[in-house]
């Protein structure tokens, strides 16, 4: 005697489980930087995965590609300076690099190209995933970045800008008291 599972059973168990991993998924943006490097990570199909060698900044690492180092500035953000001895060191601008450290640092990341290769310092231009989180939104989203639009890499600056938006709404990062409230790039 087979046994065959009902269609209709399947569906709702798979609906089920798709709505608890979305749900689960929007949580993990929040809770992201209290997240600890898996064992074996996991780099999304059609990135390229690379290892975090070295972060400079809250936007800006080195990555090792096949043995090479490359520095490697995040596509479509900015965050307060931190690094440039001409320029004063920004509001935020060192929690900005603390958490990207957390978020990156020493990790297996996946890269994702948009239109240019490299920037005119010759830094790689990527964007970066750890699992299925882009550190990109979720430093604009917990109001450690500005969004920053340079055409012609432009794939996620919408969502980058309504990222922006919610965390100066909710008076994160940036937008909170520590820099008054006003933040700009």
């Amino acid at each position: 005697m087979r046994l065959r599972p009902r269609t209709g059973s399947v569906l709702a168990a798979l609906l089920a489980l798709s709505v608890s991993l979305a749900c689960a998924g929007a949580a993990e943006v929040r809770d992201f930087h209290e997240a600890s490097p898996t064992a074996t990570p996991y780099v999304r199909p059609g990135l390229v995965p690379a290892r975090v060698t070295r972060v400079v900044d809250g936007d800006t690492i080195h990555v090792e590609v096949g043995g090479k180092d490359y520095r490697l500035r995040y596509i479509g953000i900015d965050t307060p300076e931190t690094v440039d001895p001409r320029r004063p060191v920004g509001c935020f601008g060192k929690e900005a690099s603390e958490q990207n450290r957390r978020l990156v640092e020493g990790r297996i990341v996946g890269l994702e190209k948009d239109v240019s290769e490299t920037d005119s310092f010759d830094r790689l231009l990527r964007y970066v995933w750890v699992e299925d989180v882009m550190v990109t939104s979720a430093l604009v989203e917990q109001g450690y970045a500005f969004a920053a639009t340079y055409p012609p890499n432009v794939r996620y600056s919408t969502l980058f800008a309504s990222l922006q938006a919610e965390a100066r709404n909710g008076g994160r990062g940036l937008w909170g008291p520590t820099c008054g409230g006003s933040a700009s790039p």
